[in-house]
């Protein structure tokens, strides 16, 4: 491998994106290969006030919710994001700017400003997996979840997201039928991730 690869799970919640890109992290590192595993909103100081603000819907704006997570992006980006290419490892990242244009966007803030504003800063994703799934199945996978993460979790809001996650188009995106078996998906994911690494 010549360089570092990063490999990006988007999806609205529910679709699974978490559960296989955790899958991935363990199948690559079971064949040596050297990989890391990360997610956004991150474990920093930004992400943890994304994190807390969460359990209270509403008490962000769409801009002030835009600020937090660019900031607790560049702070990724780098310090985990960068660092680990530049050793030539695969970054595994659960959820990107991609996510943001998708969430914020669906609230109304010009999705080309919030992709030039990650743009300034950002590396750009070799491979991006987009798992499609219909909002009030996603919201039923995660009924049994804890009263967390509600801040993004209505099912009228999350079509207008899945809209966006849909219109993503390109080489290195790869939507995915989040209804398919879990085995199946994994495996579609592991050959694809394996002859981009290779």
């Amino acid at each position: 491998m010549q360089k570092g690869v990063l490999i990006v799970f988007e999806g609205i919640d529910g679709s699974g994106k978490s559960t296989q890109a955790e899958i991935l992290l363990k199948r690559l590192q079971t064949k040596g290969i050297d990989v890391v595993y990360f997610r956004e909103p991150s474990q920093g100081e930004w992400g943890r006030k994304i994190k807390k603000k969460a359990l209270h819907p509403d008490s962000l704006t769409p801009e002030e919710e835009l600020d937090l997570f660019l900031k607790d992006r560049r702070e990724n980006v780098e310090k985990n994001l960068k660092p680990a290419l530049k050793k030539k490892t695969v970054v595994i990242l659960d959820r990107y700017y991609y996510s943001t244009i998708a969430y914020q966007g669906a609230k109304g803030i010009d999705e080309e400003l919030i992709a030039r504003m990650n743009k300034e800063f950002i590396v750009e994703p070799d491979l991006v997996f987009i798992f499609d799934i219909d909002p009030h199945k996603g919201l039923e996978r995660i009924e049994n979840r804890k009263k967390k993460d509600r801040l993004f979790e209505r099912e009228d809001y999350l079509v207008k997201v899945r809209e966006v996650f849909r219109s993503f188009r390109g080489e290195r995106f790869i939507h995915i039928d989040a209804l398919k078996s879990k085995e199946e998906i994994s495996k579609e994911i592991e050959e694809t991730a394996l002859r981009l690494i290779a």
